[in-house]
């Protein structure tokens, strides 16, 4: 079981200032080992409450908050990360633990009992926590993101583009699913992610960029249109 615990800030930028910030970025940071030309692919299976509760919560913007996801890199890999965030005033939380992709098949399909085969602690706390309140899978979010890192602070800058999702079908490595666009393909979400403080040069670099912050999630974005929330 990994466990990391930031700070966490997102932006939204358009494609121009993302081409123009990467380029700068690459020239003082490392770009992560999976990045390939454009970067690489990320899908999450995102479950909530019968009522919604992390969605609301984001929404509303509550101090206290989480997200339970399923995340893979490739729809052929034979495992996937089962994660939980939670927000923590200024802090963000992150656990995740390994699951095979027969026990990630079993979540999506509502048996949380293959969480109990597993040693850790966290796997336990997700039974649990799944099984009480109900969860259910509702969204899936795919997206492409390119990543720089340094080692100081955990520092870690993304660039996340191309943000499509589907509600209808939740089987995450499905090769394919129908997902639509969530945002508008021209804009891109800027995420910086640090422990302790950012380091100056490279807070420098970042306020030379023209962005907003953004307060909504990707998980967000795409339950958006069911939920009747527009950003």
């Amino acid at each position: 079981m990994n466990e990391v615990l930031r700070q966490e800030k997102k932006y939204l930028m358009n494609i121009y200032e993302m081409k123009r910030l990467s380029g700068k970025l690459s020239q003082v940071l490392m770009e992560d080992k999976h990045n390939g030309a454009n970067g690489y692919s990320i899908r999450s299976l995102y479950f909530d409450t019968p009522y919604d509760n992390d969605f609301y919560g984001k929404v509303d913007g509550l101090l206290l908050r989480k997200k339970i996801r399923l995340r893979i890199y490739d729809p052929k890999a034979e495992s996937a990360m089962l994660e939980m965030k939670q927000k923590e005033g200024m802090y963000q939380r992150k656990r995740s633990l390994k699951l095979s992709r027969e026990d990630a098949s079993a979540l999506i399909a509502g048996n949380y009992g293959v969480l109990l085969k597993y040693r850790e602690s966290f796997a336990a706390e997700c039974y649990g926590v799944m099984c009480t309140q109900g969860y259910r899978p509702k969204t899936v979010v795919e997206y492409l993101r390119k990543a720089y890192v340094a080692k100081e602070n955990s520092i870690r800058i993304t660039f996340d583009s191309r943000i499509i999702a589907t509600e209808a079908r939740y089987d995450i490595f499905a090769e394919d699913l129908n997902l639509y666009p969530v945002m508008d393909p021209f804009n891109m979400v800027l995420e910086v992610k640090y422990n302790g403080f950012l380091l100056n040069y490279i807070k420098n670099l970042l306020d030379i960029a023209d962005r907003s912050e953004l307060s909504v999630s990707k998980y967000c974005l795409a339950r958006g249109i069911s939920q009747g929330f527009n950003g």
